[in-house]
């Protein structure tokens, strides 16, 4: 149910701390909202604050708010006079970000502002992510709410919660939540591309009870650490051949098993799904007359040559331990764990027979915990074909259980798919030749844009995505280009304003 708030405030609009490399960037609206949403904490789950001063926000300036039962929030602004007749526009993001931070790096992402900093024509966090995804999108959004001048039809800014860990606010978004016809989807993210369909995806969770048993007299404790990989977007840079700091460590491990007795007692790599992961480590004890150093030094080497382009400052070390240490894993335990590592789907499974350089299909194994006896993993599963999604995690449940592994589907949402028929892309391609002089690409991206289930709790939308060159987003340093968000600016204000004209074709009218 949605519940209408009061048009009168009845919170004070906070001074919200800004950013000082950022307020004298163009569009200045946009990197102002940007700045509001770098001093307000916003991980998945805990976009409650944020949502309560863009409330104050819009209370303030007469702009109706709406939160329905999951969280989204909803800002409603009437159409500029004279445009009333026209159909309504959605401008459409997501309130939460990726948290991520180097190893070593002290912040707080329920606690700690975002540092942004300005180089070399990007907007950067240096240790950290930057929240561009999606709050570059949720900026663009709420400037046009409130630029002086621009005619457009009646307004909805939907903007989510909860989408980066489960795509909760808009899986949970009730039909006919939504009064317009047309949605502007803000959250993809490389300039001079349309996007009209997106990949659907599934996650795999995977659970194991471990057999102990107990460490022999006269082993040490030894700490193995892999780091200094890229990492990323689990879908947009799935098809780069960066390496999956869980899967190398496990891969190494496996090797040094066999002909060393490498009792597993800890490991820990990635923290979320839908990232890869950059650092993984295990605890492990090791015969005290093993030497792996030399070994170690083999191994980075054979890893430095093989991701000499994709991930050129791999590193792997192996450090005495600090922690008393009794039980490790069973070998039987151990040896079916990091069968199942090396084996099981991870990367690219299938390339797009209709979008050439398009991943269709890929997994990614973003988060693997092993402690005090319990494993658990996560993988995301991600297509272009929801049923091909489906076959491939079905495939890699069954080959858990052949392991003799608990593991099971879950969170499925669906894709977006295609329409290349649709009456708004044809306008947005017509303003867009008309504003830059050329025209957009058409593309459809291997990551989960909410637009799938918001088609299926609203099939009347017409729906198209746009947005700025982001670049490393899911990972620490990720950034935005500048120039990009500028013309993204420029392009919704002119796609807007093109909304508000009466048209010779009913075709968008009727939509």
């Amino acid at each position: 149910m949605l519940a209408s708030l009061p048009s009168v405030a009845t919170h004070h609009e906070p001074a919200m701390p800004t950013n000082n490399e950022l307020k004298d960037l163009q569009p200045r609206p946009v990197w102002a909202h940007f700045a509001t949403l770098c001093a307000i904490p916003r991980s998945s789950l805990h976009e409650a604050e944020l949502r309560e001063h863009l409330i104050a926000w819009a209370h303030a300036r007469g702009i109706e708010s709406v939160v329905d039962e999951v969280g989204n929030l909803i800002l409603k602004q009437p159409a500029t006079p004279g445009c009333e007749s026209m159909p309504g526009v959605i401008l459409q993001g997501h309130l939460d970000m990726v948290c991520q931070a180097n190893a070593g790096t002290q912040h707080d992402f329920e606690r700690d502002p975002i540092h942004a900093e300005v180089r070399d024509g990007w907007v950067m966090a240096q240790e950290t992510t930057l929240g561009a995804d999606n709050g570059i999108g949720v900026a663009l959004a709420l400037a046009a709410l409130e630029e002086p001048g621009l005619m457009h039809p009646a307004l909805e800014v939907l903007l989510t919660v909860n989408e980066e860990s489960g795509m909760d606010g808009a899986r949970g978004l009730a039909s006919g939540a939504l009064q317009g016809k047309m949605l502007i989807n803000l959250d993809t993210e490389e300039w001079g591309h349309f996007y009209l369909g997106c990949a659907g995806g599934v996650d795999v969770e995977v659970r194991h009870a471990c057999e102990q048993q107990a460490v022999p007299p006269g082993y040490v404790l030894l700490r193995f650490e892999v780091s200094g990989l890229r990492g990323g977007h689990s879908g947009i840079d799935i098809h780069l051949g960066r390496g999956n700091a869980i899967n190398l460590l496990a891969e190494a491990l496996h090797e040094l098993s066999t002909h060393t007795d490498l009792r597993l007692i800890a490991l820990k790599g990635g923290s979320a799904r839908n990232a890869i992961p950059r650092e993984a480590y295990a605890m492990c004890a090791v015969p005290a007359t093993a030497n792996p150093d030399a070994w170690v030094r083999q191994k980075l080497v054979a890893w430095q040559q093989r991701f000499a382009q994709a991930d050129a400052h791999v590193s792997f070390v192996c450090k005495p331990g600090d922690m008393p240490v009794n039980q490790a894993m069973h070998h039987a335990e151990r040896n079916r764990l990091f069968a199942f590592l090396n084996a099981v789907a991870n990367g690219v499974s299938h390339v797009s027979d209709d979008f050439p350089g398009v991943t269709d299909t890929s997994s990614n194994l973003g988060v693997a915990v092993l402690e005090q006896g319990e494993f658990r993993a996560t993988f995301k599963v991600r297509s272009l074909h929801d049923a091909r999604a489906d076959a491939l995690a079905d495939a890699m449940v069954a080959q858990a259980h052949a392991h003799g592994l608990q593991a099971w589907k879950d969170g499925a949402y669906p894709g977006w798919t295609p329409n290349p028929a649709s009456a708004l892309l044809a306008l947005c391609q017509q303003v867009y030749s008309a504003e830059f002089g050329q025209p957009a690409s058409l593309q459809v991206i291997h990551a989960g844009l909410e637009c799938g289930l918001l088609a299926a709790s609203h099939p009347h939308l017409d729906m198209i995505s746009f947005g700025p060159d982001i670049r490393g987003a899911h990972a620490p340093g990720e950034r935005v280009g500048i120039a990009s968000v500028a013309r993204c600016w420029q392009l919704l204000k002119a796609v807007l304003q093109a909304l508000a004209q009466p048209l010779d074709s009913k075709t968008i009218r009727d939509a």
